[in-house]
């Protein structure tokens, strides 16, 4: 048996916890200089100074933003798959649609950085690479499991 089917009352605590999840794709555009309600996917300038772009930013920043997508990414995946009840409780959050926004402000942005810059060893590029590319797997098998679970199943029911 599931631990949802067993404890009804978790769904409304996966309710709770999905704004947090949210904010997890916020961050990372911030961290990442770019905005996601409505604004512009331009780099945010702060008092003049340079904005930082996953192209300026320090390696290990860029690191450290592509492993907690990454980490994200597949534990979103691996969620959905195991329990894809909880695609209505995403949907309620307009979860498709946020992570449709994210993939499009994010994912190009670091693909390039990544590609572009200098590194002293090609195993971290490599890996960087990797984990980009699974990161960008792992998002659309999450938005297809969403879309079927939320869309198209209750059509052929």
């Amino acid at each position: 048996g599931n631990i949802f089917t067993q404890q009804p009352s978790y769904f409304s605590d996966l309710d709770e916890t999905l704004p947090t999840v949210l904010q997890v794709f916020n961050n990372i555009l911030q961290q990442c200089g770019l905005q996601c309600e409505g604004a512009s996917a331009e780099p945010q300038k702060l008092d003049g100074k340079v904005a930082v772009t996953p192209g300026n930013m320090p390696l290990q920043e860029l690191k450290d933003i592509v492993l907690y997508l990454c980490d994200t990414c597949t534990t979103l995946w691996a969620f959905l798959d195991i329990f894809p009840l909880a695609c209505q409780t995403f949907q309620k959050h307009e979860f498709c649609y946020r992570l449709a926004s994210f993939y499009e402000l994010a994912v190009p942005e670091l693909e390039a950085a990544i590609k572009k810059r200098h590194y002293e060893d090609n195993s971290v590029f490599a890996d960087l690479w990797r984990r980009i590319s699974h990161s960008r797997k792992k998002m659309i098998e999450a938005f297809h499991i969403l879309i079927n679970q939320a869309c198209l199943q209750p059509i052929l029911e």
